[in-house]
């Protein structure tokens, strides 16, 4: 059974930083693209970055560059985003998703710079993050 169990959210004030963390079980990550999304009130859900283990591959929209970092710790099956400079725009409810093959991941975001919620097909719960200004 595919399981994916996002913790690390929190309320941070503006200009500070969290990790978030996904840990994975159940399926062979080689195969597989994780993705971070988040869905603010209102609003529809949106890629922020994601990470193939087949190639290594990275993606983040443009409105993270430079502040969030996706990595993977395989030993311990866990996906990680360090969020920096956070700001109030990011409060958001994170999801971490999985899809396979890998290159779905990977043929979206280099061919429309973007991460397509449907294409995945196994959702963590969520963890709330909540940037004050």
């Amino acid at each position: 059974e595919v399981q994916l169990v996002e913790s690390g959210g929190g309320l941070v004030q503006a200009g500070g930083s969290l990790r978030l963390s996904c840990a994975h079980s159940g399926f062979i990550f080689d195969d597989y693209a994780i993705g971070w999304f988040r869905q603010a009130p209102g609003k529809e859900r949106e890629g922020v970055s994601g990470l193939s283990n087949t190639d290594g591959f990275t993606y983040y929209a443009d409105s993270v560059k430079g502040r969030f970092t996706i990595s993977s710790d395989n030993a311990k099956n866990t996906v990680y985003l360090q969020m920096n400079n956070l700001k109030s725009e990011d409060t958001a409810v994170y999801y971490c998703a999985a899809v396979t093959p890998a290159e779905t991941f990977v043929f979206t975001a280099q061919t429309m710079g973007i991460m397509k919620p449907y294409e995945y097909e196994y959702w963590g719960q969520g963890t709330q993050v909540t940037v004050s200004s």
